[in-house]
Parts: C-alpha cells; structure tokens; sequence
C-alpha cells in the first residue's frame, strides 16, 4: 500500500500522504518522516496532504508533532493540498492562522 512518498529538491523535502490518516497509519508515516528529516536535514519540510481521502485526530497530531520537530530544529515547515475538511480541523485545533499553509494541491511536489 503506497501511503508516502518523498521528494527532495533544493533543500525542500516533500512528503506526500495518500489514503487514509488515522489512527493505524499515522505512527508508522511518523516514523519514517523523523528518519528522513534526520537523515536529509532539509531547510523545509512541506506535507503534501492533496491525496488524503479521511484523516482523524492521529493526522492532526502528525502535522502538530512535525511542526513542533521542524521548529525546534530551526527547519520551516508547510502543509499543501489540505481540503475544506481538513483546514477546518487545522482552524479548530487553532493552528489555521500558524502552520503556512499552501493552497496549490500538487504543485513542486515532483508527481
């Protein structure tokens, strides 16, 4: 099952979800973006969220714990391609206005 995928170009590393981020999924997929983070040290982290179907609080708390990690390591961080339903859970949690978020689903991420 493809649920991640990276892209690395010019210090920006991209991490692109597909499926479904829940509960099952999202402490595997965090996992493996700390590794890459670690192992790269890029200047930006951007999650590609254009081809999540469903994501619950375990996708929320992915997108606050790589937010938290890339700022203590002095790395931006931005999220892509997060629909009306996931914004909405981004702006409930009180993160709409904290976390950049670019609207363009698809672009710059190498697909």
């Amino acid at each position: 099952m493809k649920d991640l995928q990276f892209y690395e170009k010019d210090g920006e590393l991209t991490a692109a979800l597909y499926g479904e981020l829940d509960h099952c999924l999202s402490a595997d997929v965090r996992v493996r973006i700390d590794e890459k983070v670690r192992q790269l040290c890029p200047r930006c982290l951007v999650l590609d969220l254009s081809d999540i179907t469903f994501m619950d609080s375990s996708g929320l708390g992915l997108i606050m714990g790589r937010y938290t990690l890339c700022g203590r390591a002095g790395i931006a961080f931005r999220l892509r391609g997060a629909d009306e339903r996931i914004n909405r859970m981004l702006g409930l949690a009180g993160l709409g206005g904290v976390i950049k978020i670019e609207e363009n689903g698809k672009g710059g991420s190498g697909r």
